[in-house]
């Protein structure tokens, strides 16, 4: 039976989802926490990859195993055995041919800043101490939703045959004390959403103009772009499936 799991993480104590040889990830954490519960090797598809101390508030995985007999003392079992930072939210049966990476249709970040030091936010959010103008930062994410070519954002030497993306949303609003930068797409290339939030950071402190926004798209040259910001400030927080696929 193919199932999906629906998760989430904080992602400071990881070296990203996926497994590593010489470094401790969510994947592997999570999928040997599973294998000694179900008395079975059991290996994850995600609904992608994030790196190094980036969090998700929600991921999804498929994985194959014998019916799941009690799927809510499954997942108590999982969540009491898990380290603190993972918590499995739901498992439930999808069809043989549902693919967590490959069905998803859009996924959305958001990157949270503080302004202000707080103590509260030292793991997980980005502090920066400066006066933004947070207008034209939104006038310069509104430029890049109508382009789809991504290159100038994405992290080099990646194996990836496209940098196609459609964006649908990217835009900053203040919420509870923080900057937050929400943006969704069908995909996201390796770093590219830290480097739009630094590329637009420059935006708010006056070093880019919408001009410059609208070259180094066209330059497709990560180096004409801005310097990615810290993981910890970044959330995967939604990914959405088709709903005759599965009910999400």
């Amino acid at each position: 039976m193919r199932y999906f799991i629906e998760f989430s993480y904080f992602g400071k104590g990881y070296h990203g989802w996926q497994r590593q040889p010489n470094a401790i990830t969510v994947q592997q954490v999570l999928e040997e926490t599973f294998s000694t519960l179900a008395g079975d090797e059991i290996s994850f598809v995600a609904a992608g990859r994030t790196d190094t101390g980036v969090h998700a508030k929600q991921m999804y995985a498929h994985f194959e195993s014998d019916r799941i007999e009690n799927v809510v003392n499954l997942i108590f079992r999982l969540n009491s055995f898990l380290p603190d930072d993972i918590s499995v939210k739901r498992i439930f049966e999808v069809p043989s041919e549902a693919h967590a990476r490959f069905d998803a249709i859009e996924r959305t970040y958001e990157y949270w800043m503080v302004q202000q030091k707080n103590p509260f936010y030292l793991d997980s959010a980005h502090y920066i101490n400066r006066q933004l103008d947070i207008q034209k930062m939104n006038e310069a994410a509104k430029i890049m939703i109508d382009h789809t070519d991504f290159e100038c954002f994405s992290k080099s030497q990646t194996d990836v045959k496209t940098y196609l993306c459609n964006l649908k949303k990217a835009e900053w609003a203040a919420v509870d004390g923080r900057l937050v930068f929400t943006i969704s797409a069908d995909r996201f290339l390796r770093n590219m959403v830290r480097a739009i939030v630094g590329t637009l950071l420059e935006v708010g402190l006056g070093k880019f103009t919408n001009a410059d926004i609208e070259q180094i798209l066209e330059s497709r040259n990560r180096s004409q772009a801005g310097t990615s910001v810290p993981a910890k400030g970044l959330y995967l927080v939604e990914i959405k499936y088709p709903p005759e696929l599965v009910n999400i």
